[in-house]
This record gives C-alpha cells, sequence and structure tokens, in this order.
C-alpha cells in the first residue's frame, strides 16, 4: 500500500458510534470515512488520538439562525457567527429555518435565506420552512417545489398571534406534506391557555421574568400534544414535536406510539438543566433564561432523561434563539418591558455538544453510544441529511476529537455566538472538543476555525422514512370504508 493512501489517519483513538465503541485507527480519503481498522497504511497526515474519544460531527436539527422572529426582532446571529460557534462545539451540520411570515412569498422567502447562508455557513446546513401564511398559493404551488428541491420538513406553530395555524390550516399543510413526502414539525401549546394567563399576569403587575415560566401553563403542553395527534392520526401524516418540556407531554407521547401513531419528539438542553427558578433573578436578568416553553421542575428533567432512555424522544437539539440581552434583542420594547415584551430564546449551538458530553458520558448517564445517537445519529437519519451521523466507512468524515479529561467552565467569554452570553455560564464540563473535522478537512484546530465563510454546503434532502405514511387511514379518509369518497 503506498505511504500516501489516504489524506488523513487518526490512530489508537476510542471511535464512538450510534451503536458502540472499538479502539482502532480510522483512515480518511478525501471527504469520505475510507477505512476503520488496526495497523491501517499511512496517511499524508496522522493524528495520535491515544486517550482520546473521536465522534461523528453534531447534527443539530432546530436552530434560529439570522431569523426575524415572529414577534419582529432579529436574532443576533449572521450565518457566520452562528456556525462558527457551532463549529467550535463539535457540530458540523444544522437545519435552520427559513421563516414565512404573513403576506410572504414562501418562494422569495427561501430564497433570500439561501443566499445568506451560501455567503456565510462555515459547516453544512438545510433549513425547516415555517409557514405561517398557507395560502392557495403555497399550499399549492410553492411547498410542492421546495419540497421537490430538497426542502424536506415544515415547521409550524399552534400558538404565537402573529404566526399560529388554526386547526384547520394545520390539516391542510398536513395534507400538503402527506402528498408530497415531508415530515412535519410543531411547536405545540395551547394558545388560548397562554394568552389567558399572560393577559391576567400582566393586568395584575405580575410582569418580572419570572412570571413567564407560569403564563406557560404546563396543561397546555399535552393538551396540544393531543389535538396534534389525532390530527396526525387522521391524515396518517407523521410529526415531529418540538422541544418537549413536561412529563406529562413525555407521556403523551409514549402513549400515542403505543398505538400506532407515527410521531417523533425532542427536547434541549435547557429542558435538561434548567427549571423555573433559574428565571427568578433580579430586574430584568431573568430574561436571559426566558425561552419557550418555559423551564419547568426537578421532576420534570427526571422525566425527560427517562424518555430519551426509552427512546420516545428521538433527538436533543440546542433550539438557538439567540436574542442579545440589549435594545437589539430582549429588551427591544424599553427597560421597563413586561415578560410579554421580551424576546423569548438562549443561545445554545456551541455548547449543546459540550454539555451533554459532561452529563451522558463524564457523569454516565445514558452513556457514549447514546450521547453519539441523540446529538449525531438519530437527527441525521430522521432528517435524511446524506452521509451524516455516525462513523461509519463511506460517510462524509464529519469527526470531532474530544479530549475527555478536560474541564472547562463555561463563560461568557467563551462562546462565540453574537448574543453576548451563554445562560450556562458558571457550569463546569467534562470533556472537551479538542479538533474537528468537516467532510475530511481540518474545521477546528487549536481554538482556531480553519474554514471560510461560506465553505458550508447545502444538504439537499428528500423526507425519508420517517415522513412515510404508516397506511393506517381511519375509516373517514379509507375510500374502501367511506362509501367511496377520495379525500387524499
Amino acid at each position: 500500500m503506498p505511504d500516501t493512501a489516504y489524506d488523513l489517519v487518526i490512530r489508537n483513538a476510542l471511535l464512538a458510534g450510534s451503536t458502540g465503541s472499538v479502539e482502532a485507527d480510522l483512515a480518511v480519503s478525501g471527504e469520505r470515512i475510507a477505512a476503520i481498522g488496526h495497523g491501517l497504511g499511512s496517511g499524508k497526515r496522522e493524528i495520535d488520538a491515544r486517550g482520546r474519544v473521536v465522534t461523528p460531527g453534531g447534527v443539530d436539527s432546530h436552530a434560529h439562525i439570522e431569523q426575524l422572529s415572529g414577534g419582529g426582532v432579529m436574532n443576533a446571529d449572521t450565518w457566520e457567527s452562528a456556525t462558527t460557534s457551532a463549529a467550535h462545539g463539535g457540530t458540523t451540520s444544522v437545519i435552520a429555518f427559513a421563516a414565512q411570515h404573513v403576506g410572504k412569498n414562501l418562494r422569495r422567502v427561501v430564497d433570500d435565506y439561501a443566499a445568506l447562508a451560501r455567503k456565510g455557513a462555515v459547516i453544512d446546513y438545510n433549513y425547516h420552512l415555517i409557514v405561517s401564511d398557507p395560502t392557495e398559493k403555497t399550499l399549492k404551488q410553492d411547498l410542492p417545489a421546495l419540497i421537490g428541491e430538497g426542502h424536506a420538513s415544515i415547521k409550524a406553530f399552534m400558538t404565537y398571534d402573529a404566526i399560529r395555524l388554526h386547526d384547520e390550516q394545520m390539516l391542510d399543510l398536513m395534507a400538503v406534506a402527506r402528498e408530497n413526502g415531508a415530515m412535519i414539525c410543531v411547536h405545540a401549546e395551547n394558545h388560548g391557555m397562554i394568552a389567558w394567563m399572560a393577559k391576567r399576569l400582566v393586568e395584575r403587575g405580575y410582569t418580572a421574568p419570572k412570571y413567564h415560566a407560569i403564563s406557560h401553563p404546563r396543561a397546555s403542553e399535552p393538551e396540544a400534544f393531543e389535538r396534534l395527534i389525532a390530527m396526525s392520526a387522521l391524515l396518517d401524516q407523521p410529526v415531529m414535536i418540538f422541544h418537549v418540556s413536561t412529563r406529562e407531554g413525555a407521556a403523551v407521547i409514549r402513549r400515542a406510539r403505543g398505538e400506532g401513531v407515527k410521531v417523533f419528539a425532542e427536547t434541549c438542553p435547557q429542558y435538561l438543566f434548567f427549571t423555573r427558578e433559574a428565571l427568578d433573578k433580579p430586574g430584568l436578568e431573568g430574561a436571559k433564561w426566558m425561552f419557550s416553553p418555559p423551564p419547568r421542575e426537578v421532576e420534570d428533567q427526571e422525566a425527560l432523561w427517562r424518555a430519551l432512555e426509552l427512546g420516545d424522544l428521538l433527538t436533543i437539539s440546542s433550539d438557538h434563539a439567540p436574542y442579545a440581552p440589549d435594545e437589539t434583542g430582549k429588551f427591544m420594547a424599553g427597560p421597563n418591558a413586561n415578560f410579554k415584551q421580551i424576546a423569548n430564546g438562549v443561545p445554545g449551538l456551541q455548547l449543546r455538544m459540550p454539555l451533554l458530553f459532561d452529563a451522558m458520558v463524564s457523569k454516565g448517564r445514558l452513556g457514549l453510544s447514546r450521547f453519539v445517537a441523540l446529538t449525531a445519529t438519530q437527527p441525521a437519519a430522521h432528517y435524511n441529511l446524506p452521509n451524516k451521523g455516525d462513523i461509519v466507512v463511506g460517510m462524509d468524515a464529519d469527526l470531532v476529537i474530544w479530549d475527555p479529561q478536560k474541564r472547562v467552565t463555561l463563560s461568557d467569554d467563551l462562546v462565540l455566538d453574537r448574543t453576548g452570553y451563554t445562560p450556562y455560564g458558571g457550569m463546569e464540563v467534562t470533556g472537551w472538543p479538542e479538533r474537528v473535522f468537516l467532510r475530511g478537512k481540518p474545521l477546528v484546530e487549536d481554538g482556531k476555525l480553519q474554514a471560510e465563510p461560506g465553505s458550508g454546503r447545502f444538504l439537499a434532502r428528500r423526507a425519508g422514512p420517517a415522513a412515510a405514511p404508516t397506511g393506517n387511514l381511519p375509516m373517514e379518509l379509507d375510500p374502501a370504508r367511506n362509501f367511496g369518497a377520495k379525500l387524499l
């Protein structure tokens, strides 16, 4: 075998996949993993990774980047800053959001957003299509065409005045997804409960950020889940439920899956590490921990970990929503803003992987293979990202070399997004990304970015098996049982 058989050889590493780990060498040729084994031939570059752990690059399937919120606030990150921070945390692929607001042309929204990503992204990417104005043109022209071009997931909201869909609109959107092969992703909370609670709190003078946690009653989550799942079952259209926060919500998902409904769900680090007490700070300081749904109780954290263990929660995403704690972001409404006027969301793209490595690997909760599955393999498989998410010969050489012993105290100065703070400041984690590779090329080494803005690639994708209907139509939509009516 010639001395330059491989472009890169990583030797003596613990290679961690979603089904197990092995001490071996890994070789890269071009952009792909070429071989895994012992005594592999030499490479143009070799790294001795003895004592290190190598995982696939993280796949963050839920991040808001350079996006205008439903409340009209532009988040702090550009594609360059967001993906640079992601790279330093070991994330090499991201799915963000091309967000349609009411009155906007979805095709133009996607084209404009694609231009921003092409200019700035340093990791590979795709987008979910947020639909808030399901006009006939959106449903019958733009969505089918965009799905065919590789945008195979759609997001909808069941709350927020400016962007929420009513049940009938949700059913229309699901029908389009079913016909064209796309996954439906949903922010599911009961809008009426939240609006009623928020109005009552503000009218009675309870306006501090901590009351945000009270304004989203925990009952609003399972109620919306049940309603969404009923719609999913009616149309036999699979759905992904975003950011599950309560034990009741997790229980609804488990029951529905047991009954054969094709429903998937995710949670986020903020629901695993924070409770509502995080918002109880002087003045407006608690706004830094405002996100929706809000953090809950310790027993909810335990229920979510259990749901991750059981497989009822499929992925852990960051829900990166970077609003600076100043007049450009969270406090756009001024220094006396009430909790309803403060932008919701926290940054998390960079620290998702280190936080979960610490919890799952260093502290032993669920273990290394489940860490890989939940942060890379399962999101890549669910959203059908080509060649991403695992350490397998032939896959893209998206690799993270971890120092499993390195201890790092998280701080505002450490993070590289443009939010200006991290809600995880002061926490210590054990285990840190030492080197990151994207498609076989150095992405981060010695704490420095090695890639140029715009070097990330768009990952065109079909929806894949997760979005395929089960074939179990209810009587009302089955022509064999509904007197021949063809409704889908």
